[in-house]
């Protein structure tokens, strides 16, 4: 017997899939490494920095597009990826509410 409200239990099933999505060391790099310059680097410059492997970093940074934590931008055929903090923000301020 579940003592939380049909849209509690949503909220917090959706809050975990962006923790745990936000719970890796390496989109923890990811997104700090975004956030750090000019909020918005594209897929090389990521992978390059952070000394990974081209399929790893798309990989992760699709799983973080995935949970909407992170914008993305195209300039021709360059895809650009900005911290959605307003998000992380939401996300934060869901799980404070609860």
């Amino acid at each position: 017997m579940s003592y939380l409200k049909i849209e509690e239990r949503e909220i917090l099933k959706r809050a975990k899939q962006k923790i745990r999505a936000l719970n890796h060391p390496l989109r923890e790099k990811m997104l700090a490494l975004i956030s750090g310059g000019n909020n918005k680097m594209n897929v090389t410059e990521i992978y390059v920095k952070l000394r990974i492997e081209q399929s790893v970093a798309s990989q992760h940074l699709a799983v973080l597009r995935h949970e909407g934590l992170v914008n993305t931008e195209r300039t021709g055929k360059v895809i650009n990826y900005s911290v959605n903090k307003d998000a992380i923000k939401e996300l934060i301020d869901k799980c404070n509410n609860i």
